[in-house]
């Protein structure tokens, strides 16, 4: 294939658009606030309104993927500028990111075209394959029993604590990635959310969740009265969205060929960092990050959502959660400092495209690197074919012809959980990839496909003789491979 005719197939692959984009510097100083830093709630951390926890979730890998770890870097140093000690606070990302050969800035990892590292200093609690369900889920509930390697910390907390989450990674419908397998499912993880509140060890929860179909995580989902308020990058149907990409503006630096940031996460962090988070409320946040997310005009962007007890704890000052930088004093937060929309976006699950076209654009005629970046958008491409036809010929062999597709894409009416049976949607995934391959990071689209041949009734001998029929050998290719398992 030419580079001519690979440059075309990866224009039409990719989608990145482009709106007006300004620095978010107009926020108002107060020099009568100086009085407050007399009132700061106790530096310790340790005070009467109880001690603030957090976890902080990269659930991917691969330098494509920067973003993710990007973010979650990024969180640990506001959250410590906030006054969160190191012990209480918890990471998990694969760490492959910062000393990782397509680093131009080895050792550094940065979250905007202008930032600072925001590696440096970032404990190492769970890395590389200690990055599992099982070890989140054992980390949240505090079991040190529980936990397989890394550094064993855990979230300790009380009944008087607050605790903050966020994950940050691909999704799809009532599914979040990891870098192993299974990957992590609604219905585990708001179990796990109802075992924590059974047990009394927190006053609060905050749970901010990036990834596409994030509102599925939570729809139908998490009850009401766990005390519990999450918000999440997109509605249950809906991709989420990276920034600073390639080709955006302001654009990576030059040498750069991947998206630094995920525009939700971008959003909330850069708000929380230029404000005296004491005169915020999570609402206030949501509202803002919701506007900045949601594209301005354009038919980009996501509709950020909230769940849980919204009443209650949308109310709650952002420093209960985050802390506050002492830097920040003077910066007191109203509606009118929002953030401005971003100038292009580019959808989630088009990043490692962008990143693998950058790449190929960059490299020298006749090179290696040119030759191998060509292979990896072919694959990656490749990958998407065979997925996507083959979800729907599952659906055709079991539902007819003109069935299929309308079976496999009905959505549910909003309040409703994605499945009414997990189990028999986790066996679904596991049956499809014995005869089809892994589903991947992309793949995970489908995951509605699968709930509803559920919903739908479906037996497992069914499903079977259709993945074997739709699929008579698993790609060789990297993205199909079942080395690290399945997804379910």
């Amino acid at each position: 294939m030419t580079p001519v005719s690979v440059a075309v197939v990866i224009f039409l692959s990719l989608i990145a658009v482009s709106a007006a984009r300004q620095n978010p510097d107009d926020v108002i100083k107060l020099p009568s606030q100086q009085a407050s830093r007399f009132f700061r709630p106790n530096d310790d951390d340790s005070s009467s309104s109880g001690t603030r926890w957090a976890v902080l979730i990269a659930g991917s890998s691969g330098y494509w993927n920067y973003r993710h770890q990007a973010d979650v870097c990024h969180a640990y140093q506001l959250l410590r500028k906030g006054g969160l000690k190191e012990e209480n606070i918890v990471v998990f990302m694969y760490d492959d990111i910062a000393d990782n050969e397509e680093n131009p800035r080895k050792g550094i990892i940065i979250n905007s075209p202008h930032g600072s590292d925001v590696y440096e200093g970032v404990p190492k609690d769970y890395t590389g394959d200690d990055v599992t369900v099982d070890n989140l889920f054992a980390v949240i509930l505090g079991d040190k029993t529980a936990v397989k390697g890394g550094s064993g910390k855990v979230v300790d907390s009380g009944p008087t604590d607050h605790i903050f989450i966020f994950y940050s990674d691909h999704g799809g419908p009532g599914v979040l990635g990891m870098p192993t397998s299974p990957y992590l499912y609604a219905d585990d993880l708001n179990n796990v959310l109802k075992k924590k509140h059974a047990s009394g060890t927190y006053k609060s929860l905050v749970f901010y969740l990036e990834a596409c179909e994030s509102g599925s995580i939570f729809e139908g989902l998490l009850e009401e009265g766990l005390n519990i308020y999450a918000t999440t990058a997109s509605n249950a149907e809906e991709s989420s969205w990276g920034t600073y990409c390639p080709g955006e503006e302001p654009s990576p630096p030059p040498e750069y060929e991947t998206c630094l940031g995920d525009l939700y996460s971008v959003a909330w962090m850069e708000d929380s960092g230029v404000h005296n988070l004491q005169t915020e409320t999570l609402r206030q946040q949501y509202e803002l990050v919701k506007r900045r997310t949601a594209g301005a005009e354009s038919a980009y962007g996501s509709h950020v959502m909230q769940y849980g007890d919204v009443v209650g704890l949308s109310k709650d000052k952002l420093d209960l959660y985050m802390g506050t930088n002492p830097a920040n004093d003077n910066f007191t937060f109203v509606d009118a400092n929002s953030l401005t929309p971003p100038s292009g976006v580019t959808n989630q699950r088009d990043a490692d495209l962008v990143h693998f076209w950058d790449k190929y654009r960059k490299a020298p005629e006749g090179s290696t690197r040119k030759t191998e970046a060509q292979k990896q958008v072919l694959e990656a491409m490749s990958h998407r074919l065979h997925v996507d036809n083959s979800v729907k010929l599952v659906g055709k062999l079991l539902f007819g012809i003109s069935g299929g597709s309308e079976v496999l894409n009905k959505v549910r009416s909003a309040g409703q959980p994605l499945a009414d049976d997990w189990t028999c949607l986790k066996n679904m995934v596991r049956a499809f990839e014995r005869h089809c391959g892994s589903l991947s990071q992309y793949g995970i689209k489908h995951m509605r496909s699968f709930a509803n041949i559920c919903n739908a009734g479906i037996q497992m001998e069914q499903m079977e003789e259709a993945a074997s029929q739709a699929c008579t050998s698993i790609p060789p290719g990297p993205w199909s491979s079942l080395h690290r398992g399945f997804s379910a």
